[in-house]
Order: structure tokens, then sequence, then C-alpha cells
């Protein structure tokens, strides 16, 4: 009986490979591996821990440094300037319809009371004073009110004539030829005084649609 067994033994010995014999995988190593319904780089392989790690780095590297600070406007009406941070920008304070008629009949009537009281009259003096009041005019008024500037400059000039120009007989009929002959005399710095506005506003609106259209 000892005879075929040890025949036996010897029979598989020589059948088998040489070498260590293959264990099956166990524990860990066995969820290394993949199997038939597995596809590589699932749950528990190096190739998924990587997979995880990528999408938390992509994040990360889109994600912004920080939110941008905006520094809140003041002052950014119609008729006024932006300023930022509670800061004006510098640039000259605009004005609305009612204030350009009020500033323009009082710097005309200021510089028309000057020449009268210096020169017994109204002279160069006041034609160059009118001149000044235009152009602050023409450059102080705000985009939405640009058409006061030209049409207050005469209102004040004419109102200056007719309250300081010296009057020989009094009555309405004389004020009036006063007023006439007054505004005939000194055409020329009326027209140039007005002209100037009517320039300034108008080179004004053209920039400022150009600008609008820009954007």
């Amino acid at each position: 009986m000892i005879g075929p067994y040890v025949g036996r033994v010897e029979q598989s010995i020589r059948t088998q490979p040489p070498g260590p014999r293959r264990r099956p995988p166990t524990g860990s190593s066995a969820a290394a591996v993949p199997g038939p319904g597995r596809a590589p780089g699932a749950a528990g392989g190096p190739a998924a821990s990587s997979s995880r790690l990528r999408p938390t780095a992509d994040r990360s590297a889109a994600r912004p440094a920080g939110p941008r600070l905006r520094l809140p406007l003041r002052g950014s009406g119609r008729g006024e300037e932006p300023s930022y941070g509670g800061r004006r920008s510098g640039r000259p304070t605009r004005l609305t319809a009612v204030g350009t008629g009020v500033l323009a009949v009082l710097a005309t009537l200021a510089v028309a009371g000057l020449d009268r009281l210096l020169f017994d009259g109204l002279g160069w003096l006041f034609g160059f004073g009118y001149l000044v009041v235009c152009f602050q005019l023409a450059v102080r008024v705000r985009y939405a009110d640009l058409l006061a500037a030209p049409i207050s400059g005469p209102i004040a000039f004419a109102l200056a004539l007719l309250l300081l120009e010296p009057v020989n007989s009094s009555g309405v009929t004389a004020q009036v030829v006063s007023l006439a002959t007054g505004l005939a005399l000194r055409a020329d710095w009326l027209f140039t005084g007005t002209g100037l506005a009517a320039l300034i506003v108008l080179a004004r609106f053209v920039a400022q649609r150009r600008f609008h259209r820009s954007r």
C-alpha cells in the first residue's frame, strides 16, 4: 500500500512547476486586485485615492483669491460729481439752472458796480468781467442744465444795464431807450461772451455724448 502512495506523490511533484506556490490574496491586498466586474482605480486602490484628491486641488486652484472691494460712491447724483470714500474727486462743483442764473446776475452786477464806482460808467471793465462770468457759467453748469449758461448771461447783462446805466430823464420810455442804446453800444461784449458760453456748452455736450457711446 505504501508503494502506490509514494508513486503518486512523486508524480505530483514532477508535474508542478518549480518555485514557491502562489497563495490567494487576503485582507487589504484582495481589495487592491481588480476582479472581473471591477474597473482599475476602484475604491481602495492608489488610483482611486489619487482621483479623489485631484478635484480638491482643481477647486482650490480655480477659486478666486478674494472678493473685490467696492468703495461706496457718495454724491453721484444727477448734478453732483462722484466721490470715493467720502472724498471729493477735485472737480469744480456743478451748478443747477437756478444756481447758474443767480450767479450770473450777482457776478455781473458786482462787476458793473465796480466799473461804475471806479470809472463812473460801464466800459471795458464791465465787458471783460462779463466774459469771465460767461466762461465760469459754461464750465461749472451741470450737464442736465447746459442751456442755462448761454441764456442767463445775456439776461444778467441786460439787467445790469437797466439798473446801473445812468439815465438822463425818468420814465419807462427813457429806461427802454437807455437799455436799447446800451445794448447796441456794447453788442461786441454781449455777443462775444454769449458766443463763448455757447461754444463751451456745445463742446461739453458733444464730449459727453461720445463718452456715453463709448461705454
